[in-house]
């Protein structure tokens, strides 16, 4: 998979450096993929959530929510949003 903005997860990385390895990790992973569904998702990150059309990942202990948007067919994540679990609850990024 291709990342968009990657530049993102390292900025919000060195902005709260608990999440680094979490997100650090969830970067390598996404890229060596080739997922085709949510399923394909799941089987490395078990608790990836759909909402709508955006899948939703728990980082750090689900600490933080990651909200990215998938294009299968094209082999793309488009990360939208790291937010705290606080920030994402509140709704704020919808």
């Amino acid at each position: 998979m291709r990342v968009v903005t990657p530049k993102a997860i390292h900025t919000y990385a060195a902005a709260h450096p608990d999440a680094a390895t979490s997100l650090d990790l969830w970067l390598q992973t996404t890229k060596r993929a080739t997922w085709q569904n949510l399923a394909e998702v799941r089987n490395d990150f078990r608790h990836a959530d759909l909402l709508g059309r955006r899948t939703i990942f728990n980082i750090a202990g689900n600490k933080y929510r990651m909200i990215t948007r998938i294009n299968y067919q094209r082999q793309i994540v488009y990360v939208l949003h790291i937010l705290t679990h606080g920030e994402y609850d509140k709704g704020a990024w919808k």
